[in-house]
């Protein structure tokens, strides 16, 4: 496919591909995700997409990709996507198992547009996706409670667009939403369990070492 490369065409494919977008549950039980990540080097344009696939029983890697390449789009709030999914789909699409599911580092219907990366990849690859943020992006919330687990609401002009997540007792809360063919709830429970050692789920972190290990080799 051509990729947009101006931000009014990217606009406007966002949201021809927004109408494509299906928030009905299609993973019940899922036995792998598939992490995803990219790395941009400070000192110029080159950058590194990482594709690593977890067992969710135990988070053993099954499988992993990385890509290198350029920056192809600039820099706009909103549009990260059209910067990030033509390397990472580089990654995908090079694993020998085709994902179950992808947990990505970024947002999906918690975006201004409704549509961010992970609904973005959700509806491009017609597979179940969903964001997992380590800041917000958009709305407001209120303190999750304490506990792993907790959460609070995600509000955006009157609209439920995610949830803010605790995912470790004594640590800042994640922020959760569904990208496509994933319920809010099941996009909780998986990013539960994918960060049962640490604040962020261990397909981000294993995505974002591969990348910046990637970086730093070439």
């Amino acid at each position: 496919m051509r990729w947009p490369a101006t931000v009014p065409e990217a606009v406007k494919a966002q949201d021809r591909l927004r109408g494509r977008l299906d928030l009905t549950d299609a993973c019940p039980h899922p036995a792998t995700v598939t992490g995803l990540d990219v790395a941009y080097d400070p000192a110029g344009p080159r950058l590194a997409a990482a594709a690593v696939t977890l067992a969710l029983d135990d988070l053993r890697v099954i499988e992993e990709r990385v890509v290198t390449g350029e920056v192809t789009f600039p820099y706009e709030p909103g549009l990260f996507a059209f910067r990030e999914l033509p390397p990472l789909q580089d990654a995908i699409t090079a694993l020998e198992h085709p994902p179950e599911v992808f947990a990505c580092d970024g947002h999906g219907l918690a975006h201004p547009r409704r549509f961010g990366l992970a609904c973005h990849l959700g509806v491009l690859m017609e597979t179940p996706a969903f964001g997992v943020g380590k800041t917000r992006l958009v709305g407001t919330h209120d303190e999750p409670g304490p506990e792993p687990g907790d959460t609070a609401p995600l509000l955006d002009g009157g609209e439920e667009v995610g949830a803010v997540l605790r995912t470790r007792r004594g640590v800042k809360p994640v922020y959760v939403s569904a990208g496509h063919l994933i319920s809010l709830d099941h996009a909780c429970r998986l990013t539960l369990a994918l960060a049962s050692r640490y604040r962020l789920p261990e397909t981000t972190r294993a995505a974002d070492h591969l990348c910046r290990a990637a970086l730093a080799g070439s």
